[in-house]
């Protein structure tokens, strides 16, 4: 598995609004961040550099205007993290972890349902 590069969690907001808009331009990142966040346009571009820094990010100038694409994919991302997520905390169960979603009511009757549905279709795949 690839290493991909540790993202803060208000990094993590700037990637998703270039994944969604990719290839985007600075302004339309901060257009849309600072209209959805309390941040400051220097903010955000320090942000940008620092996801070009790590290797989230690349870069073309074309004339005065940045445009910016992502190296890491979303879903390599959430996955690692999910998984990461789930070695940490619960060393890797994910019965485990069901367990204390149900445990402390975190968990709403259509969240189970939506469970319950993912886990018909996998077994009717038979499983991975």
């Amino acid at each position: 598995m690839t290493v991909l590069p540790q993202i803060s969690e208000a990094e993590f907001e700037v990637m998703k609004v270039v994944w969604k808009r990719a290839p985007v331009s600075t302004n339309e990142v901060t257009d849309y961040l600072t209209a959805h966040t309390t941040w400051s346009p220097k903010t955000i571009q320090t942000l940008l550099k620092r996801l070009v820094n790590k290797g989230a990010l690349s870069f073309e100038k074309k004339g005065r205007v940045f445009i910016y694409s992502p190296l890491v994919m979303e879903e390599e991302y959430i996955n690692q993290k999910s998984t990461s997520f789930l070695e940490r905390y619960f060393h890797g169960d994910i019965t485990a972890m069901v367990s204390s979603y149900l445990e402390h009511d975190n968990l709403t009757e259509s969240d189970i349902e939506a469970l319950r549905s993912l886990l018909a279709e996998q077994s009717k795949e038979g499983g991975k």
